[in-house]
């Protein structure tokens, strides 16, 4: 079944009903949210879109956008979300390897991305907007659970981006057991202030209520004192761990502001325990945590009805298997660490061109190892105690040293560097960069490597911290001891 047509099977008896309440207090129907898509449909097939294209999106948050996303599912083309904070020649990269018909974007980024889709073959400029005509949306594009849905970016440390394929039935499987798990009933409203360029905000967030056509409160970005104000209308709410900090800073936080809530869901990073407890001890509430990855959407959550345990992530998801192991594939025993693996419908069906990366994280019996160090109780119960790569979470954002480092090392001054994730109290990490000087030149001024930084890297990306030491840290193989950086400065942000 084609996504599409499972989300509006949910939506189909309530298209009179508000699908998203915007900031701005104006309101979208269903009917409406399906019309537009219709519409777009048909102009993304005027512009030679057909079934497998791939349709490269970098646009800002918004109704629009939405409409946008349901436009590819019908048309049964694949969705390529990129985080609006991409640079252009970030953009570019990503155009290049997914060769996609159509790049859109918004009308201020036009002129930065020209050259991208001159070198993708993408001719044509055209507005994408409502009709007022009322010709009829082309028929929904018949799609099976093995085709192709989205391809999710998710960088490795080597720098490489790699293209998570996310098939239909991938999509498709997640939604209904989430849906399911968290006991989505009629009358529940969605808080949702998640950007929607990645799985959280946009399979794990909107699939679940528009399934359940549910309002939805669509905010453009997180306000703690905005969303405060909001609680009383909602009944659900998913966000990062930064979200739930910021929300505890807030004096009129408590329980009579979360009366009307039923639940409060937090993942994309880990969920600090003392931030559990406090938000428990203010409001009554236990969050539920629960974990994935780009290659699987969501993976395991604590339970709906049960206990929730600060610092784990649940089990695995009804059809999901997850074990345990090492890194030759034996399994470890209870409680003892090893990398998590998973396997289940849920599961993407390969990196994009990437055949033999794809194999290399395969194990011969279909599992996917993850790399997330983890351990698993007798129970099945799995608690995520570290990261066998190096990749740093900030404010839910996945970032790869590797990517940082090499813009870095080409600035004068930089013999080489490392750069880490060290504790941050409101966004779980903090980006730091270690430096090596070179002797030959002039002392390096951190303030100096911002113009490099800002043309070649999201925000997101940039360090806050930098340390100019004489050399890092290496083992007797000559690899760079990141872990003794981590510990060397965990408190570079503590005040």
């Amino acid at each position: 079944m084609n996504t599409y047509q499972f989300l509006q099977q949910g939506w189909a008896s309530s298209r009179e009903s508000t699908s998203l309440e915007l900031e701005d207090g104006r309101c979208v129907s269903y009917g409406q949210l399906e019309a537009h898509a219709g519409q777009l449909h048909r102009q993304l097939s005027d512009l030679g879109v057909v079934p497998g294209d791939r349709v490269v999106v970098q646009i800002e948050k918004s109704s629009d956008a939405v409409a946008l996303y349901l436009a590819v599912l019908r048309a049964g083309a694949i969705y390529v979300p990129l985080n609006v904070a991409y640079t252009a020649e970030e953009v570019a990269s990503f155009v290049e390897d997914a060769e996609p018909r159509v790049l859109v974007c918004e009308d201020g980024r036009r002129a930065s991305l020209e050259r991208a889709a001159r070198d993708a073959s993408i001719l044509t400029e055209h507005d994408l907007a409502p009709s007022t005509d009322h010709v009829p949306a082309p028929p929904l594009a018949a799609r099976s659970s093995e085709d192709l849905a989205a391809i999710v970016y998710t960088s490795g440390t080597t720098g490489r981006s790699k293209g998570a394929m996310l098939t239909h039935g991938n999509l498709t499987s997640n939604a209904r057991s989430l849906h399911q798990l968290w006991g989505f009933r009629d009358g529940d409203v969605l808080l949702h202030a998640l950007p929607i360029f990645h799985v959280h905000g946009l399979f794990v967030a909107l699939h679940t209520a528009l399934v359940n056509a549910s309002r939805v409160l669509f905010f453009d970005r997180f306000d703690a004192g905005v969303v405060l104000g909001k609680l009383p209308q909602a009944t659900v709410m998913m966000g990062v761990p930064t979200f739930y900090v910021r929300l505890l800073e807030e004096p009129g936080f408590d329980r009579e502001s979360c009366s009307n809530m039923r639940l409060f869901i937090s993942g994309s990073a880990p969920l600090n325990e003392a931030t559990f407890e406090e938000f428990e001890r203010r409001t009554g509430h236990k969050i539920l945590e629960r974990y994935g990855m780009s290659e699987a959407g969501m993976i395991t959550s604590n339970p709906l009805d049960g206990e929730r345990v600060a610092g784990t992530v649940g089990f695995a998801l009804p059809d999901v298997v997850v074990r345990v192991a090492d890194e030759s594939g034996e399994l470890m025993a209870p409680n003892e660490v090893g990398v998590l693996e998973v396997k289940g419908p849920n599961l993407f069906s390969g990196y994009w061109r990437l055949p033999e990366k794809t194999q290399e994280e395969h194990r011969s019996d279909g599992f996917f190892i993850t790399g997330d160090v983890a351990t698993m109780d007798e129970h099945g119960r799995v608690s995520i105690v570290g990261r066998a790569k190096d990749l740093v979470i900030c404010g839910g954002y996945n970032i790869y040293p590797k990517e940082i480092e090499g813009v870095l090392d080409e600035q004068p001054g930089i013999l080489e560097s490392a750069v880490i994730g060290v504790p941050h109290s409101d966004l779980g990490e903090g980006v730091v960069a270690v430096l090596v000087q070179d002797p030959n030149e002039p002392p390096v001024d951190p303030e100096s490597l911002k113009p490099a930084l800002d043309e070649r890297l999201a925000r997101f990306k940039h360090p806050r911290r930098f340390y100019v030491v004489d050399a890092l840290p290496r083992n007797t193989m000559g690899k760079v001891q990141k872990n003794q950086l981590r510990e060397t400065y965990a408190e570079a942000y503590s005040d």
